[in-house]
């Protein structure tokens, strides 16, 4: 934690300013820096177009910093192992210089760490988070080509494909955590003005409709890519990875088994493992797919309650706001009191006196400070008033009101069962429905809809049953219209046919729950 002292420091702007100098000058291949040099970097760097570091809400101003002023904080930085010292004898021109002793300074590689942790975390933008739906086709595009490469020899090719696979993944798990973590923010957080959610609303149900899309697409896919690689031998991929890695102190079995670990990370995103129990747990992916689903709804229901508020005009915010004009308007402080103990539910504290059940242990003319507390109850706390054991009360039925509630629903459910009857003696096309009839139609469109979710291939048509008939929705040449007392329902190549089923007939229930053929 040392290496991070420049970050809390007293002058963490210039410290920051500083190591930045060192990381341009590194990135120029220039690694050993003097004071004067350093002070040269600083200039370059704050003449660059969105160099400024941002700390807070505020911007690092650039410092006018010299040579001998830039001395102290490298030596500081030394002694923090944020830099390394040597002595550089070249720059002496005279035998005082000599004597004098000149310092070059470069970065540890613990201290370039410390730092790009601190400028990375600077440099971000916490508001800039999206899942990588794009990268997809890329990664079908390796895995083939890795495939290729594998079957071909091609040691190199195997290594490169791999090492970008791998940073392809890794970045793809990272931006979708960072996603999820700031849309957790935005759904839990009470700041948000329905203004600002719902100006970025529709994009950001598109854009994870689409990544969700995208992903049950491009998943099988993308497992049957990783099966052809297998087919060509893993061993091999694995050794030819490794025998083309540039980690040189690492000997061959210690890459080898890195690159065998890559390669299970890689397959477990995609091809779901066997469990002992015989049944494939979940992949990553599926488990990133379900993950979008409830985001999705999570933004649905902040959506709900982001319409509920504007709608109702009745929000916390609207509600503080009106209490604090009240204690604004308060003719005086007594109101004041009154309005806040009235608000909060705030009481005057009773004080309350009871004798120990045992006096001899606790005489009565102990100190309250010194004697042990007394459990009381509940009633005597609220009220004042000792609990008496009474009758219990008695219980409140209204059975005329359920008689009455009752017989509304079954008038209810008999004048449904009725126009379902009335729906299926003839043709919907051929006739105008009335209200009710178009009412239980509408229902069993929701209820055979519920279960005509495709997610691959194709569904000819589907059915659903309530209220003792039963609605097929068939394939049809051409649009269908179907005339309600509502208005026209118009169905693209679907034809609708309203049957009497079988346990409508035998009066076996009123109602099924819907059910999709394939």
């Amino acid at each position: 934690m040392r290496l991070f002292s420049f970050a809390t420091a007293e002058k963490r702007a210039d410290y920051l300013w500083v190591l930045r100098a060192f990381d341009s000058a590194r990135a120029a291949y220039v690694v050993l820096l003097h004071a004067d040099d350093v002070a040269d970097w600083i200039v370059r760097d704050g003449g660059r177009p969105g160099a400024e570091l941002v700390e807070g809400d505020g911007r690092l101003e650039l410092p006018r910093l010299s040579g001998a002023e830039i001395g102290p904080l490298l030596d500081q930085l030394h002694q923090w192992g944020v830099l390394e010292r040597s002595y550089d004898g070249t720059r002496a021109a005279t035998l005082a210089e000599y004597r004098n002793r000149h310092y070059v300074y470069q970065l540890t590689q613990a201290g370039f760490q410390a730092y790009r942790a601190v400028a990375g975390v600077l440099e971000s933008r916490l508001d800039e988070a999206s899942l990588s739906r794009l990268v997809l086709p890329e990664l079908l595009a390796d895995l083939r080509a890795l495939a290729e490469a594998n079957r071909a020899g091609d040691a190199e090719r195997v290594y490169r494909t791999l090492r970008r696979l791998d940073a392809t993944l890794t970045d793809m798990a990272a931006r979708a955590a960072h996603f999820y973590l700031s849309l957790g923010d935005m759904v839990r957080t009470t700041e948000i003005t329905p203004e600002s959610f719902l100006a970025h609303k529709d994009a950001l149900l598109a854009h994870m409709r689409d990544f969700s899309m995208d992903l049950a697409r491009f998943a099988p896919r993308l497992a049957a890519a990783i099966g052809e690689i297998e087919q060509t031998g893993t061993v091999e991929l694995i050794e030819r990875a490794a025998t083309c890695d540039e980690r040189v102190l690492l000997s061959i079995a210690e890459r080898q088994a890195d690159w065998r670990a890559r390669w299970q990370g890689l397959r477990t995103w995609f091809v779901a493992a066997a469990a002992e129990s015989g049944e494939s747990s979940s992949t990553e992916a599926d488990r990133l797919r379900e993950a979008t689903m409830s985001a999705i709804a999570a933004v649905l229901s902040l959506l709900r309650r982001v319409t509920e508020t504007r709608k109702g005009g009745v929000s916390r915010e609207s509600a503080l706001r009106h209490l604090a004009g009240w204690f604004t308007a308060a003719p005086s402080t007594d109101s004041a009191h009154a309005l806040f103990d009235t608000v909060f539910g705030l009481g005057r504290p009773r004080h309350l006196s009871l004798e120990h059940p045992d006096a001899e242990l606790i005489p009565t003319t102990r100190s309250w400070w010194e004697a042990t507390p007394l459990e009381i109850s509940r009633t005597l706390a609220e009220t004042g008033r000792t609990p008496q054991a009474g009758a219990p009360a008695r219980i409140q039925r209204n059975d005329a009101g359920i008689r009455r509630l009752r017989a509304a629903q079954l008038d209810a459910q008999r004048a449904r069962v009725d126009a379902a009857t009335s729906l299926a003696a003839s043709d919907v096309h051929d006739r105008v429905l009335d209200e009710r009839e178009t009412e239980v139609l509408l229902r069993l469109l929701d209820a055979a809809s519920t279960a005509w979710v495709p997610v691959s291939g194709r569904v000819d048509g589907t059915t659903g049953s309530d209220n003792g008939v039963t609605l097929t929705v068939s394939e049809h040449l051409g649009s269908t219209v179907v005339h309600t007392a509502r208005g026209l329902l118009h169905l693209n190549n679907r034809r609708l046919e309203v049957r009497q089923s079988a346990r409508g007939r035998s009066g076996a229930r009123a109602s099924e729950s819907p059910r999709g053929q394939a």
